[in-house]
C-alpha cells in the first residue's frame, strides 16, 4: 500500500485530493478517510485508467455535468466522489441516490420532496436530495433506470435551477452539480426507450468512460495487493498472493469487475493461511463476462477446421494485443516461458503465413 497514489496518480490529481484533504475538519460533508479512500480504488497505471484520471483532473475544477459510462463493479460512484472532492463544492454535500433502488411510486418524491398531505402517508413536509445536496454534488446512479417523464421533469431542473415540491406550488432556488451514471450504453439506452434524447445531452457534457477491470492488465494485481494490505492491516496478518493465484487473476474475465475482485481476495483470505489460492471452481464468479477473449469488444472466432498451429498463432497474438504487447504478461497468462513465446513470434515474423488461417 506504501506510496499507492504517489505511484498510480498524475501529480496533479494526487495534489488536488492532497489539497482537498486539508480542508476545516468541521466544513466537509465527506470525511477525510472518505476522500482517500476514493482516491485510493483509481489506482492503476493502465492507460485507459490514466484517461480517466485526467479527465476527472478536468473536469473537477468546473461546475460542469457529468455522465459516467461502465459496467456494474467498475467504480462509477467512486469516479463521482472524486470529482467532487476535487471540485470547489468539495466541502459541501455530496448524496448519491440510486434511481433502481427507488420504487417508480416513489422517486419524484424522493428526488424533488414533498409537501405535507400531498399524498398518502405524507404526513409531514420532506426535503428531496436536490434540497439536501444544496451547494454539492448530487449523483444519480443508473439515470436510464428512472422512468421518461421523471427525465423530462429533470431536465427542466438542469435547464432552470429551479424546482417545486411534490404537492407544492412555490419554486425553490437550487444551486446542485448533478453527475449520473448508468451501466448501459447510451445509444442501447436511447433505442430500448429507457434514456431521453434531450436529458442525455444536457447531462453528457462530458463523458467519462470507465474501463471493465479485464481490460486493465496489470492493474488488476494492483488492486489485488492493494485489497489484501486492507486485510492484512486489519487482522494483523501478513499473507500474500501466491504465484497461482496471480496468474488466474490476470486470467479471469471478471464479469462482476472490481467488486468482484475484491469479493475474490477476501474469499481466500478467509480459507487460506500464509499464501492464498483460490480454484477456479472457488471464484465468485455467477456468470461469464459480455464478450470475446477475456471478455472485451472484439473476441476470438476460428473456423471449424483450423490446425492447432493456427489456433496457437491467432491466440498468442490476441493475447499480446490484450495486454498491449507486454510480453511478459503476455507469456505468463499463456502459461509459456518468455523464450518460448518470443521464439513464436520471430517464426511468424520470418514466415507471415505460418499458422495462419486461410
Amino acid at each position: 500500500m506504501k506510496g499507492a497514489t504517489g505511484e498510480f496518480f498524475s501529480a496533479d490529481f494526487g495534489a488536488g485530493l492532497a489539497d482537498r484533504a486539508q480542508l476545516d475538519s468541521e466544513k466537509p460533508r465527506m470525511s477525510i478517510e472518505r476522500m482517500q479512500d476514493c482516491a485510493l480504488r483509481l489506482i492503476g497505471h493502465s492507460p485507459s485508467m490514466q484517461r480517466v484520471r485526467e479527465l476527472i483532473s478536468r473536469v473537477a475544477p468546473t461546475d460542469s455535468t457529468v455522465l459516467i459510462c461502465g459496467e456494474s463493479g467498475c467504480g462509477k460512484e467512486l469516479v463521482a466522489e472524486s470529482i467532487h472532492v476535487m471540485s470547489p463544492r468539495a466541502d459541501q454535500p455530496f448524496v448519491a441516490i440510486n434511481c433502481a433502488a427507488i420504487p417508480a411510486t416513489l422517486i419524484e418524491a424522493e428526488l424533488f420532496g414533498h409537501e405535507r398531505g400531498s399524498f398518502t402517508g405524507a404526513v409531514r413536509s420532506r426535503e428531496g436530495v436536490f434540497e439536501r445536496a444544496s451547494g454539492g454534488t448530487l449523483f444519480l446512479d443508473e439515470i436510464t433506470e428512472m422512468p421518461l417523464d421523471l427525465q423530462s421533469r429533470l431536465l427542466r431542473v438542469l435547464e432552470t435551477k429551479r424546482l417545486s415540491r411534490v404537492g407544492g406550488s412555490d419554486d425553490l432556488d437550487v444551486d446542485v452539480r448533478v453527475i449520473a451514471s448508468t451501466n448501459r450504453s447510451p445509444a442501447q439506452a436511447f433505442e430500448e426507450g429507457r434514456l431521453r434524447e434531450d436529458i442525455y445531452y444536457r447531462l453528457a457534457v462530458v463523458t467519462v468512460q470507465l474501463p471493465p477491470l479485464r481490460e486493465r492488465g496489470e492493474d488488476i494485481l494492483v488492486l489485488a495487493e492493494f485489497f489484501l494490505g486492507e486485510l492484512n492491516l486489519r487482522n494483523g496478518t501478513h499473507k500474500r498472493l501466491s504465484d497461482e493465484l496471480r496468474a488466474r487473476f490476470l486470467r479471469h474475465a471478471w464479469p462482476g469487475n472490481v467488486r468482484e475482485l475484491r469479493n475474490a481476495v477476501e474469499r481466500a483470505f478467509i480459507l487460506c493461511d500464509g499464501e492464498l489460492n483460490l480454484t477456479e471452481h472457488e471464484m465468485p464468479t455467477l456468470r461469464n463476462a459480455p464478450t470475446g477473449l477475456g471478455g472485451h469488444d472484439g473476441g476470438i472466432s476460428m473456423p471449424i477446421g483450423a490446425t492447432l498451429e493456427e489456433i496457437e498463432r491467432t491466440f498468442i497474438l490476441a493475447t499480446l494485443k490484450h495486454f498491449e504487447g507486454d510480453k511478459r504478461r503476455a507469456a505468463d497468462v499463456l502459461g509459456c516461458s518468455l523464450k518460448t513465446l518470443y521464439n513464436k513470434l520471430h517464426a511468424y515474423q520470418r514466415d507471415p503465413h505460418r499458422g495462419s488461417v486461410n
